[in-house]
C-alpha cells in the first residue's frame, strides 16, 4: 500500500513540473554562438492588433452591397473594421465639405455630385462604377398589385386610395430623379397631365417648360403625406411597401431587387438607364436646395461614383476598399445585387497609380 502511494505522489509531481514548464511558454535560447538551439517567437493575440476603423459614407441604395464588400474586406484585413455610413448621396458629400468629418470613401448614387461639389478642394479624382435604373417598386398585397402594367402605372396612382411616395430631392439623387421619370412620361405616353395629376395635385413641387426643357420646382416639396409621401432617404420607403403603409414607391431597380420587392420596369426612353437616351434625359432638370440657394440636377443616366476625399484619416485602406470595390470580388456582388458594374471602372481626375490598372482612365 505504501508503495503504491509513493508510486501515486511520483507521478503527481512528473504532472505538476510538465503543466508549469507548459505554463511558463519558456522557449530555447541562443545562449551558446554556434548552437542548434532554436528561439520560438510567442504568436500575437488577436487583442495586441490595434483596430482601425474605415469610414464609408455612401448612398442608401449601395447599403447592400456595400455590406457585403464589407465582409470580403474585413476577412481580408484583419483587425480592421468598416463602419458603412448610409444616407442620401447629396447628404453624403455635405457631411465632407460642409461639416468637415472625415471619411476613407465616399461612394454616390450620382457621380457628376463629386465633380460638382468635391472637386478640387475635397477631392482630386473619382470613379465611375456601377449603372442603375428607376422602378416602380410596390408588395403583392399593394392596391391593384395585380392590375398595374408598365402601360398603365400612372392611372393605378391616380387612383383613389393608393398611397404612394419617393425620396427628398433635396437629399437624395433618387429623390430628384423621380420626378424626373413622371415628367419624363407626358412625351412617352401622350398625356400632358400626369405630372400635375400625380405630382402637383399632392405636393408644391410644381414643373414649367421653356424651350423645350422641364425644370421641376423641388425645393420646398410639401407633400401632403395621404395620397404622396416623400422621406429623406429612397431605403425609408422599402420598410413602408413591406410594412403596408404605402402602395407604391420610386426606387432603384438594385433595391428592389436586394429586398425582395415587387416592382414595374419601365421603358428606357424614361428610366434613365441608358445612355442612347441621355438627350432625352437630358430635357428634364430638378431644381433643389443647396445651402441658402437652389441647384439645378439634369436628367442623365443613373451613373455611382466613388472616390477617396481628401480629409480621409486612413486614405490607404479607402483606396485598399475602392479597389476591391472594382475588382472581381466587387462586380460579383454588384451583378448579383442588380446592379450592374462598369467594367472597368471609367476613371477621371488624378487617378491614383494603384488603381490604374483596373481602370479606363479618360481625359
Amino acid at each position: 500500500m505504501k508503495l503504491t502511494r509513493l508510486t501515486a505522489f511520483i507521478c503527481l509531481l512528473v504532472a505538476a513540473a510538465v503543466l508549469i514548464c507548459g505554463c511558463t511558454g519558456t522557449t530555447n535560447t541562443d545562449s551558446v554562438p554556434g548552437s542548434d538551439s532554436q528561439t520560438t517567437t510567442p504568436t500575437p493575440t488577436a487583442g495586441s492588433v490595434e483596430n482601425v476603423q474605415v469610414k464609408i459614407f455612401h448612398a442608401g441604395s449601395l447599403t447592400g452591397p456595400f455590406e457585403k464588400v464589407k465582409a470580403a474586406f474585413e476577412a481580408d484585413h484583419p483587425g480592421v473594421t468598416v463602419l458603412l455610413e448610409p444616407a442620401g448621396s447629396v447628404d453624403c458629400v455635405k457631411k465632407i465639405t460642409e461639416n468637415g468629418k472625415p471619411a476613407d470613401v465616399l461612394a454616390s448614387a450620382d457621380y457628376a455630385l463629386i465633380p460638382a461639389m468635391m472637386v478640387p478642394d475635397d477631392a482630386d479624382w473619382y470613379l465611375t462604377f456601377a449603372k442603375n435604373r428607376m422602378v416602380l417598386t410596390y408588395a403583392s398585397d399593394s392596391k391593384y398589385a395585380d392590375e398595374i402594367t408598365a402601360g398603365n402605372w400612372y392611372e393605378i396612382l391616380a387612383r383613389d386610395g393608393v398611397r404612394w411616395g419617393f425620396s427628398d430631392p433635396n437629399s437624395d439623387p433618387c429623390g430628384y430623379r423621380s420626378p424626373m421619370v413622371i415628367q419624363l412620361a407626358e412625351g412617352y405616353y401622350g398625356d400632358d397631365q400626369i405630372f400635375e395629376t400625380l405630382v402637383g395635385e399632392h405636393s408644391a413641387i410644381t414643373a414649367t417648360e421653356e424651350g423645350g426643357i422641364y425644370t421641376i420646382h423641388a425645393a420646398d416639396p410639401k407633400p401632403d403625406s395621404t395620397t404622396l409621401t416623400i422621406r429623406p432617404k429612397s431605403v425609408e420607403l422599402v420598410q413602408m411597401i413591406q410594412a403596408g403603409g404605402l402602395d407604391y414607391a420610386w426606387e432603384y431597380r438594385s433595391v428592389a431587387v436586394q429586398n425582395d420587392l415587387e416592382f414595374i420596369e419601365l421603358p428606357e426612353e424614361i428610366d434613365l438607364s441608358s445612355v442612347e437616351f441621355a438627350e432625352n434625359y437630358a430635357t428634364v432638370q430638378t431644381e433643389a436646395k443647396k445651402g441658402d440657394g437652389t441647384t439645378l440636377y439634369v436628367g442623365s443616366p443613373i451613373v455611382y461614383g466613388v472616390t477617396v476625399p481628401k480629409i480621409a484619416e486612413h486614405p490607404d485602406l479607402g483606396l485598399e476598399f475602392v479597389e476591391m470595390l472594382i475588382g472581381a470580388t466587387g462586380q460579383e456582388i454588384l451583378t448579383a445585387d442588380g446592379q450592374p458594374p462598369i467594367v472597368p471602372a471609367d476613371g477621371y481626375g488624378s487617378v491614383p497609380a494603384d488603381l490604374q490598372s483596373l481602370v479606363s482612365v479618360k481625359a
